[in-house]
Formats: C-alpha cells, structure tokens, sequence
C-alpha cells in the first residue's frame, strides 16, 4: 500500500477528465510534471518503479569498489575510490528522496530491496577478482550509466530530472577515473596490461545489457518514451555507448571482445554480436554470481544500523518536544 506524505488538495481523482488533460498538455510541451500535479497513476506507479531501481542500483554498487578500499595500490587511489563509493552512496538518497515525493516511504522501498522483491541494475551482481576491475566499471560501466542517464536530465518529472542533473555530474568524474586506471595499467608491465584487457573482456557484455533488453522485447519502454520520461530506446542508447567506447579503446590500447564489431556506412550504426540475454535474465531472477551475497550483505547493513535510526527518531522526538515547550 502506497500512503502518500505529500498533501493532495486539490488533486483530481484518477479518472477526471480535466486533470488527464492538463497532464497530456504538460508532456505535449515538453515540460514538468511536479509532485502535487495531477498524474495518472501508471506514471506513478512506473516512476516508483524506476526511480527506486536505480536508487537501489546505487546503493548495491557500492559493494564492487567498497570491496578494494582497503587494497587499492596507493594512498591517492584509496582517497579516489573512498570518494567514489561516498558518491554512489549520495546519489541513492537523491533518487529516494525523489521517490518519495511519488508517495512511497523510504522505509518501503528498503525493505522490497532487502526482501528481494525490488530489482537493480544486473551489472552489480558480478565479483571484482582484480584491480583492473576497478577501471573497468569506471570506463564502462559509469560510461554506460552516463550515456543512459544524461537524458533523463530532461524527463517529465521534475524531482528526477534535477536530481539527475548533478547524478551525472559526478558519473562523469567516475567515468574519467575508469579511463585514467586503465590507461596507467594499459602503460605498466604485460602483467598489468593483460589484467586491464581480461578485465574490459569480463565487463564489455554486462556493461552494454545495462540498456536493457532489445526494444521488442522492453514492455516498459515505449510507454516511458510517450510520457517522455525516458528520451531514447534501449537500442539506441546501446548504439550511443559503443560509438563511444570505440575510440576510447583505441586510445586506451585495449580491444573490445567483440570479433563482429564494424562500423555499418550504410546504416550509420554498429553492427555487433547478439547479446547473451539468457545471462542477463538469470541475474534478474537472482542467479546471477554475487546476488545472494549482495543482498545479504545489505540485510546485515540495515539491520546493523538499526540503533542508528531508532536514536535519530528518538532524538527528532524530544528536539520537537522542546520546542513545543518553548512555545508554549
């Protein structure tokens, strides 16, 4: 059950007339639904459903790279890597607290995470063996996450879209961070050049099924596409990404795993291998090679910090009870 913090005055009932209207007008101009707006509930319901995956995908993320924190090969990468999962970590309470503004509680959203009933981006589920790791999610997947959310700067809602703005301000910085440890290892001895390239071989295919499924295949795609909160298809992103990671492999010195991969002048786009989409819906269903312990491992964090919240309430409660007493 959804119970909504935000007062609703004013607010037609789902099937009135003029409220859809001034939605539909709203889209058609290409500008802002906001929270007290009158929507349609699938809106609703598709924005909860999208801005906590991703607000979730954040939060999971941060387990790969926190698990090299304590044996990154310096000091300086440490500090960066620190600083990279502090982001992630900031980038989740945004999206939760856009959500929330959709009338879901934070609380909830938690615990369909936690219960395995909520989902997350599929390219969290993989281990980090090396230090390569560590650029190859930069490089590909903040780049991947780049190219995919950059658009939703624009997207109708307007809590998302600014929460996206400074998103992928920070991705960016991530990305660069990617490139920048595969270009110093792809420099360094064979040793590390062959873990950059083994690395980029584990990361390439999870990082372009990111996009999702292919576009006959993406029930909530084209619906997104109408309320304009999603700007381009599955594929088309997915084509946008290689375009991009092209040259940047040929700067990096790295080969992409993909023995089809050319350039189609005709059709102005890539043609590439067909995606491996059997792996990619076994993670979604969980049985991918690190869900159990993803999950588990943020069971234990939420239920270790139990005290912490229950002393935030409790300390909330009396702040609000002295300044009764003030008033008073």
């Amino acid at each position: 059950m959804i119970a909504s913090p935000i007062p609703t005055a004013g607010n037609p009932a789902a099937d009135d007339e003029s409220g859809q209207a001034a939605f539909d007008a709203v889209i058609a101009a290409d500008s802002r639904i906001e929270p007290r707006d009158w929507m349609p509930e699938d809106y609703r319901r598709t924005l909860i459903r999208q801005i906590s995956q991703h607000a979730h995908s954040e939060i999971i993320g941060m387990q790969p790279e926190g698990n090299w924190i304590t044996r990154a090969p310096s000091l300086k990468r440490k500090a960066i890597l620190l600083a990279k999962v502090q982001d992630e970590a900031g980038h989740g309470l945004y999206l939760y607290s856009a959500a929330q503004t959709l009338g879901i509680t934070r609380d909830e959203m938690t615990r369909q995470l936690i219960d395995g009933k909520a989902k997350y981006s599929s390219i969290f589920n993989y281990p980090t063996p090396t230090w390569a790791d560590m650029g190859a999610i930069g490089w590909l997947v903040d780049g991947a996450a780049i190219c995919n959310q950059v658009p939703l700067c624009r997207a109708s809602y307007g809590p998302y879209a600014r929460a996206m703005v400074r998103i992928c301000k920070e991705e960016s910085f991530h990305q660069r961070q990617g490139f920048e440890i595969l270009l110093t290892l792809m420099q360094g001895t064979d040793a590390q050049r062959e873990m950059a390239q083994e690395s980029v071989d584990r990361w390439y295919w999870p990082a372009l099924m990111m996009f999702g499924p292919p576009d006959d295949e993406s029930p909530n795609s084209a619906r997104s596409m109408a309320w304009k909160i999603k700007r381009f298809s599955n594929d088309e992103l997915r084509q946008r990404f290689v375009g991009m990671l092209v040259p940047q492999a040929e700067a990096l010195g790295v080969s992409l795993p993909d023995p089809t991969l050319r350039w189609n002048a005709q059709e102005e786009r890539y043609d590439m291998s067909e995606i491996d989409w059997t792996e990619f819906h076994e993670i979604l269903a969980g049985r991918g090679p690190m869900n159990a312990v993803r999950i588990q491992n943020r069971r234990n964090a939420h239920e270790d910090g139990a005290w912490v919240r229950e002393a935030a309430v409790a300390y909330a409660r009396r702040q609000a009870l002295k300044a009764e007493r003030q008033v008073a």
